[in-house]
Formats: C-alpha cells, structure tokens, sequence
C-alpha cells in the first residue's frame, strides 16, 4: 500500500498521503483500509523523529484531522522528552506555535473559521509553559499582554489562554507536575497578575465586542479564587463587575464571577466592601428579576441561559450568606436586603430542579442549625459567644447582652423560618424506597433502597424540619394543618401534596412536648380519616390510606399511652390486609411491623376491660388476617407476631403463642413430609418445592424476631428439614452431573437451590439470634456435619452452597469454646474442595 511510504522519515512527509491515511482512520475507508491506516499512524505516533516533521505538515495541510494527529505527536513530545530536546529547537517550535497563534487570531474570519484549531494550538502553548515558564520565557505574559492590545480578536485568544493558563495551575496540575514546579508557577502568575489585572479592566471598560467581554469575564472567574484580595477590593475590579451584571449577554458570568468573590472569606477586613456590593447587586437583581416573579414558573419556561441564572443566582446567594451574612445582619438599613435575599432564595428553592435545591437546601440546614444551636446554648453563654464569634470575658451584663442578641436574631429570621417550614412540608423528600422485586431464584422478596439521593435528601430535610420545629412549635403545627385544611377542602389536594405532607407530619415526631404532639397527632388523623370519608374513587381512598399507615407509624409514642387507639389502627391493618388495591397490603404489613417493634409489651398484656392479651385474639383469627396476602406479605405478618411473642415473659405462654402461630405451617409441613415417607417422589413436585421453600421463609421471619425462644418450634422441624435438604442437594447434583448444558440455570435447579438456602439461612438466623447457650450448639451442630458439612465437600463445585461458608462462620464465632473439638472436621470439610474450586 503507497501509505506504507509514510513510514519514512528521512525526507519531509508526504502531506497528501498523509491526509488520505487520516481520512481512512476516520471512517472514508474500508475495514481493511482503516486497519491498516490506524497500524500506519501508530508507527508514526510511537517514532521519535516525528516530531521534527509537525511544522511541515501544519504547513501544508488543509484537513483539521491531520492538523489534530500532528498536534497530539507534539503533545506527546512536550508531555514527555520536551526537557531533553536541543535549546533551538525548543525555541522553534515555541515561536512557531504562537506565530500561526497570532496568525489565525488576528482576523475576525479566520479566528472564526479556524476556532477548533487555535483551540488545540492554545492547549499545546500551555503545555509548552507548563515547562519553559518563567526560567526559560521570562517574558511571556508582557508579550502576551502586548499583543492582546494589538486586536480584538487576539486578546480574545490571549484570554482563552490565560484561563487555560490558570487552571492547568490551580485545578489539574496534581499528579501532572512536582510540588515545587506547582508553586513556581502559582508565584509567578501571582507577581504577574498586575499587567493581566489591568488588562482585563481595560477591555471590560473600553470594549463593545461582547465575545471579548464574555472571554474575560470568563478568565477572570478562573482567577478569582487565587489572585491577591488587594486586586478584588482596592481596585474598581467590583464596581466594574456590577455594571455588567444587568447585561443579559454577561450576566451568567458576571454572576458566576460575583459568586467566587462572595465565597472568599479572610475575616472582617473587606466587609464594608462586602456589604456595598450586596447592596448594588439586590437593587439590580430587582429589575433583572422583580421580586413578585414566580420563580418556579420562570424557570419550568425559560430558555437554557435563564435558567442557568437561576441556578447562578442560587450559589451566589447561599456562597454569600454562609460567609457574611453576619455583617448584613449588624446594622438595621442593610437587614431589609439581606431579608429580601432570603426571600428570594425561599423562591428559587422551589424550582423543580433537583440540582437547585440541592444547594439551597445545604444552605438552610446550615443556617437553622447555628441558629438551633445558638437557641439551644442560651444558658451557656460561654458556648454562644464562641459560636457568635466572641472572644469576651463574659461578665453579667455581657451575658444579658448576648441573650437579648439572639432573641433578637430569631426574631429577625421568624417570617423567613415561618416560609422555611411550609417549603419543607411542600417539598419533602420520600423516607425510604422499598421495592418488591424477584430475586434470582424468582421468589418475590422485599428490598430497601438505602443510601439513594432521595433518602440522603429526605435525611436533611428531616433534620431541618425538626430543628424548625424545635425553634416554633406552633407555626410548625400551624403550617402542618393549613397545608391539611386545604386537601381537605380540595384547593390543594394532589396525590403528591397530600403525600409530601404526610411524610413532613411524619419526619418531626419526638419534636414536641408529649402533650402538644398527643393534641396534634389527634388533629391529623382526625382530618386524614374525613378526608378518606369524603374522597371518592379507589385509587384516592388507597393513597390516602396509605398515608394514614405512615403517619400513625412515625408516632409510636403516642400508641403505647393509648391502648384503644392502637387497637383500632392495628385492626384497621388487618382491614387493608385485604384490600388488593397495589401497595396497600405492603404499606399495612410494613406499618404493621413498625408499630409491633415499637410497641410489643402492650400486645401481650390483658389491657383493662379486656379478657385476654391481644395477642392471644390475633392467633384465633389469624388463618382469616393473612387469607388475602402474598406469601412475602405473610413472612412479614409473622415476623410481627414474632416480636408480640418475644415481649411475653411467661416461658409456658411464649410456647403456646409460639405453636398457635406455627399451626398453619406445621400442618402443612406435617403432611408433606408424611407423603413423602410414602413416596419420596412426591417431593420433586414443583409446587411442593415452592410451598416447602414458602414454609421455611415463614420459620425463618420468626426466627429474626424470637431469637432464642424459637428453640421448640426449629426442634420440631429440625430433623426433617436436614433430609429434605439431604435429598434436594442429590437431586441437584444428579441434575448438573447428567451434563445437561446450563443445568445448574435451569429454573428446577434454581428452586430446590432456593430451599437448600432457605435451611441455611433459617438454622444461621436462629444461632445468630439465639442467646449464647452452648446446649444450643450441642444440639443442632452434630446433626448438620453429614448433611450440610459433608454434602459440601462430596458436592460438586457447581453445586455447592456458599451460604454453607456463612453458616459455620457464625456458628464458630457464637459457640467457640463448644465447638473447638468439630472445628478440625470443619475446616477438612470446606477448606480444601473450596480452595480447589477458587483455584
């Protein structure tokens, strides 16, 4: 192939062939063709000598790509052999880069046109002063700064390349460059800043071309955060900013330049310069964006730009806040723009954009937390000056003095707290995602999404909610059931209104006095409860139910005072057990287990008026509670029961409670395992397989929760449960060992896994769970080592349990000193074959 020629270097390449070989890499070419292209510009990228022919190439070719593969065998060289090239051909290079640089920038038309090119030219110059600058080209930015003031366009470039200059330095130069050659650079920009600070002020006060003003504002916030202060205050460096700030085609950078400023904190010194610039900018901001504007409304339908300065707007105001907004609270004529500012952060934090309210969002929780916890300290005054910044001897009159000071500051962030809390209850978050998904096995099981945003945010809002609350009691409650008055009357009512709300209701229980949250508790599900009254349609009658389970679940304290009422929820419950509307029997039999494990003692006491404990009445009627509930609904259902059982005291109460429960399941165990000593076949049936796996999930729910008392009823069915597992492992074996391909997916397969796992998982929940009583081990350890140990190493490795593993770990940590004489016949038993599988 002519391409082949490329690869000599002794003579100036052949640019034509060398577009050509570009153009078939990049796809004009066959398979073949672009094979043996991309194999022709490896050779050319990895040669040493090809540096030596990029001038050439830049020279002569037209085609962008070519130009790009010859930059990036520069870049290369520079990156890597720059300091070892000869002083002259350093220099060439260098002055040949910014030659074509100048060149192309010094024409509106070619700059245009050529935008991409000079772009990558302008990176590899950087890379060039990444190494030269300032031993080797002292004079750099003198010449840079005299050319900028030779045309427009060229100081438009000269900007791109001081930006870039800034942020190869301060932001990616970790890991690109020494420590030392880092510092070098930053003191050298830093005692340069001067001709760069004047020609930036220069353009931003002489110019009219809004491309050069957008490129220097851009520059600028690249240097904002590092210059020295003296070049931000005491220059007009600020003023000049806020005059751009009312320009639509600046104002996103002007504001993102004004942020990076506001973000700057170094003590009081430059707070009345702080102050000024607040002061102008919320005079502007009024006519950019009066304050009556809907915000929200706004944003869902502005343009790209507007919305960027929404979000602009968001970071300048809570940068500036959490840093001076002490200053703004100091003197009475600057109080009205700070709460002004406020008010329009309240506004913008209603924005449907998760981003936006991210960041507002951190703001309020910072504030009501220094203002929670100034409220708290009031009786420690040592801890509020601190915390205010003090350093004071704190003498009578000076504590007084402190005291009425932070009266006096909750009193100016009432009305603003007041608003704080109805954005809350309006935007509160969802507490915790639980899915009901199909597991590998294809059983239906239970998953909690933790550690998502939604949570990580919900937790926040949770926070801020009960700090609020703590501040204002009454408006929190206020706020709560106006927001509840109008579902009610229907000026308000949307599934996730109603929703949000009763998720706020929920997050701040253990806020108040008892009293004051009995009082109030009663309130809202007096409401919720006419409000399913008066609701029509099943879906709504559904979420609003679902709602009521929520809240009264979030309020345990206030069910063990009032037996009466907890009895009523709990057989409201077991009401919505039967509703087969989506959601609603999950939602019951979560809130079920929530109520139970926080108020299990009052479930097995006789309560006055009453002839038996409600557990004893749940048991009686059980069979028709659970008729209408999935099999994952029903585990939960006696996992609660479980907990009832456990708070029982009387060891002869606990077994009977304990048996009533197990009737069911035990029945059913009961004639399985009598048909199969009929027939052993019997067991092979695939429903019998689903239903054993069903019964053994149901043992394992009240094993979590029972623990050591759980010991009759896993005794009873212990024996048996070895030889099923016995059995079904052989069948799994002889199922993979007949080479049928992907036996061990086939869904057969999966099931009688699915139960071998289910018995590991049973026997390891209830040795877990269990009090640390060595019997305990004794008994149900010796039985295992054939059937589950010894089925292990016999297995083979496609067939073999790890849960087998997790199993004798637990059992080795909880009954160490029992088991030292089995742990030799352990370790024979799954060490070696496991070894030799991972090998």
């Amino acid at each position: 192939m002519a391409a082949e020629r490329l690869k000599d270097l002794s003579q100036p390449i052949d640019v034509p062939l060398l577009d050509a070989t570009v153009a078939a890499f990049y796809g004009t070419g066959s398979k073949e063709e672009r094979a043996t292209a991309d194999q022709i510009l490896r050779y050319l990228q990895n040669n040493p000598d090809m540096w030596l022919q990029v001038v050439h190439i830049l020279q002569q070719t037209k085609s962008l790509n070519t130009k790009f593969f010859a930059l990036q065998v520069l870049e290369g060289v520079i990156k890597y052999r720059w300091n070892v090239l000869p002083v002259e051909q350093r220099d060439g290079m260098k002055n040949y880069i910014s030659e074509v640089i100048v060149q192309l920038s010094s024409n509106e038309a070619s700059f245009r046109a050529e935008r991409l090119y000079v772009n990558k030219l302008n990176i590899i110059l950087v890379q060039i002063l990444k190494h030269d600058w300032p031993a080797r080209w002292q004079s750099f930015i003198p010449d840079l700064v005299a050319a900028a003031k030779t045309s427009e366009t060229i100081c438009e470039n000269c900007m791109a390349i001081l930006k870039l200059l800034s942020e190869e330095v301060f932001d990616f130069s970790r890991g690109e460059m020494t420590q030392q050659k880092i510092e070098e650079l930053k003191q050298s920009l830093n005692s340069e800043f001067q001709l760069i600070h004047e020609l930036c002020l220069y353009v931003l006060s002489a110019s009219q071309r809004i491309e050069l003003i957008r490129a220097t504002l851009s520059t600028l916030h690249a240097f904002l955060s590092w210059i020295p202060l003296g070049y931000i205050f005491e220059s007009t460096l600020l003023e000049t900013l806020l005059k751009f700030f009312p320009v639509p085609s600046s104002r996103n950078l002007t504001l993102q330049c004004l942020t990076e400023v506001a973000s700057l904190n170094f003590g009081d010194y430059y707070n009345v310069q702080y102050v000024k610039m607040y002061n102008i900018f919320m005079v502007q901001l009024q006519t950019i964006l009066p304050p009556t504007t809907n915000i929200p409304e706004a944003y869902a339908h502005g343009s790209g730009e507007e919305q960027a300065f929404i979000q602009n707007l968001a970071l300048f105001f809570t940068s500036f806040y959490k840093f001076h907004i002490r200053v703004l609270e100091s003197s009475q004529e600057n109080i009205s723009a700070l709460l002004m500012g406020l008010e329009y952060l309240i506004n913008i934090s209603y924005v449907d954009d998760t981003e936006v309210f991210k960041v507002c969002l951190d703001y309020w929780n910072s504030l009501i937390l220094e203002l929670f916890d100034s409220h708290h300290n009031m009786g420690n005054p040592a801890v509020t000056a601190n915390m205010m910044g003090l350093q004071v001897p704190l003498l009578p009159g000076i504590v007084d003095g402190l005291c009425a000071q932070l009266l006096q500051r909750r009193r100016l962030y009432a009305g603003i707290m007041s608003k704080l809390r109805m954005l809350m209850i309006c935007r509160m978050a969802k507490p915790e995602e639980v899915l009901i998904v199909e597991d590998e096995n294809g059983n239906i099981v239970r998953e909690t999404m933790k550690d998502n945003d939604v949570l990580v945010q919900y937790k926040i809002m949770r926070e801020t909610l009960i700090y609020l609350s703590h501040l204002d009691h009454e408006d929190t409650e206020k706020q709560m059931l106006k927001k509840l008055s109008k579902q009610l009357s229907g000026e308000d009512w949307t599934w996730n209104n109603l929703n949000t709300l009763c998720w706020a209701i929920g997050s701040i229980s253990g806020s108040m006095m008892e009293e004051q949250e009995n009082r109030f508790l009663v309130m809202v599900i007096r409401d919720l409860l006419n409000l399913c009254e008066i609701t029509k349609g099943k879906d709504n009658k559904a979420v609003i139910a679902s709602n009521i389970m929520y809240v009264v679940g979030q309020y345990p304290r206030f069910l063990r005072a009032h037996w009466k009422f907890l009895k009523t929820v709990v057989n409201k419950l077991f009401e919505f057990m039967h509703e087969t509307h989506p959601g609603v029997q999950d939602m019951a039999c979560d809130t079920f287990l929530k109520i139970v494990q926080k108020c299990k003692r009052k479930f097995v006491i006789v309560q006055v008026g009453e002839n038996e404990p409600f557990v004893s009445e749940l048991l009686s009627a059980l069979a028709t509670t659970v008729a209408d509930l999935e099999p994952h609904q029903i585990h939960s259902f006696y996992e609660s029961v479980g907990h009832m059982i456990q708070a029982e005291s009387d060891p002869h109460k606990r077994d009977e409670y304990l048996q009533r429960l197990m009737a069911l399941p035990n029945q059913k165990w009961g004639e399985i395992i009598g048909q199969a000593r009929q027939s052993v076949d019997f067991l092979k049936d695939q429903d019998v397989i689903r239903t054993v796996l069903n019964i053994l999930q149901t043992n394992t729910s009240v094993a979590s929760s029972l623990g050591t008392y759980f010991l009759s009823q896993i005794s009873l069915i212990f024996l048996d449960m070895l030889n099923v597992y016995r059995m079904y492992s052989e069948l799994i074996s002889s199922s993979i060992a007949e080479g049928v391909p992907f036996a061990s997916k086939t869904s057969y397969v999966k099931l009688l896994r699915s139960v071998k796992r289910e018995t590991l998982k049973l026997i390891e929940t209830f040795l877990d769970k269990a009090e640390d009583q060595p019997q305990i081990g004794k008994q149900f350890v010796p039985p295992m080592m054939d059937p589950v140990l010894g089925d292990y190493a016999r297995n083979m490795p496609d067939a073999r349990e790890s849960e087998v593993l997790s199993l004798f770990a637990t059992i080795i940590n909880k009954y160490k000193a029992a088991m030292i004489d089995d742990v030799p016949r352990i370790f024979e038993a799954v060490f070696q074959c496991t070894l030799e599988d991972s090998g």
